[in-house]
Formats: C-alpha cells, sequence, structure tokens
C-alpha cells in the first residue's frame, strides 16, 4: 500500500543532503549540524518549493544550494551583529543577509554558533513584543 502522507521536513533535507552527490551536501550537512548545535530547540522546515528552513520564534536562516555555493540566508540578518563578518553576501539590503560558502571552505563554528544563538534571542525578543499586552 502506497503511504500518502507527506514527508517530515526533516526527511526532506535529509533527502536534499543525499541528492547532492558532491562537497554541497557535505556543506549542507556540516551546516545543518551547527544549527542544531547552537539550537537544540530549532524547527526544520521545509518552504517555497524545496528549501530548508530552520526557524525559532520565526524563521532564522535558509540553506539554499546553487551550482558552486550552499547559501545561508538569515531573515534579520541586518539586525544582527557580526565581529567575525561571517555575512558575505546579500548585504546591499535592509533586512536579510547571507553567507556563501564554497567549495573547500572552512567554516568557523564557534562564530556561526554564535550568530545563530543572536538570531535565535532577536526572534524572541521580537516574539515577546507581540505577545506583550497593550496598555
Amino acid at each position: 500500500m502506497k503511504n500518502d502522507a507527506p514527508e517530515s521536513p526533516s526527511a526532506l533535507i535529509d533527502a536534499r543532503i543525499a541528492s547532492l552527490a558532491d562537497w554541497r551536501g557535505d556543506m549542507l550537512a556540516r551546516v545543518r549540524a551547527i544549527i542544531h548545535a547552537a539550537d537544540p530547540d530549532v524547527i526544520e522546515e521545509w518552504k517555497w518549493r524545496g528549501t530548508p528552513v530552520w526557524s525559532h520564534d520565526g524563521i532564522l536562516c535558509t540553506g539554499e544550494t546553487y551550482k558552486s555555493v550552499v547559501k545561508m540566508t538569515f531573515a534579520k540578518g541586518a539586525a544582527l551583529e557580526d565581529p567575525s563578518r561571517l555575512f558575505n553576501a546579500s548585504l546591499e539590503g535592509n533586512t536579510r543577509r547571507a553567507i556563501d560558502l564554497h567549495e573547500g571552505d572552512a567554516i568557523d563554528e564557534g562564530a556561526l554558533k554564535a550568530l545563530i544563538r543572536a538570531a535565535v534571542a532577536l526572534n524572541q525578543s521580537s516574539a515577546a513584543k507581540r505577545r506583550k499586552p497593550r496598555t
């Protein structure tokens, strides 16, 4: 009997990683592991016809894969401090910022974890403001 239940976002991300039979799959898997290490309560989502998304009280970042880059786009990146200068793409906007990871790039795990935790804190502060009753 065929199972018509939709696959979970995590299973879809697993499948995306497996389908990328080159450095991009390895890079996306590394990024995913760092995100989970930084925020064990992160929620995995699958949006926009095939984009891995990690959320906690709102979108933290996406994990897009292109021919020559794995791109982490932070939804509120422009509002985050980036002392390690990880953001290297999508710098012209006033909301999102991105990190382009190329084949062979090293990832500063400590700096990336700090950035993810800052994105969580920003989302949580925004969520708290939305929940605060008006007087």
